[in-house]
């Protein structure tokens, strides 16, 4: 089973465009886009479960030099 999410991103001004290329090299990010509106970037991400999912959020993702702000939004197939 995969598990996967969008994680929308707040960031420091002006540090969107770097924000995401630093992410779309993240192993389990599919897709890193800057964007306008409430967010600064949308990510794609998958991972083999829900734990796996979560550790690459918080290990990875939030670790990222000029996010200011995470959330996580798991695709759920009912």
């Amino acid at each position: 089973m995969v598990v996967h999410a969008y994680i929308l991103i707040q960031t420091e001004v002006g540090k969107a465009a770097d924000v995401a290329t630093s992410i779309a090299g993240v192993r389990g990010v599919t897709l890193a886009e800057d964007v306008t509106g409430p967010y600064d970037v949308i990510v794609r991400a998958e991972a083999r479960n829900v734990d796996e999912l979560g550790k690459l959020v918080v290990a990875k993702v939030q670790m990222i030099d000029g996010i200011t702000r995470t959330l996580t939004c798991p695709v759920v197939h009912i």
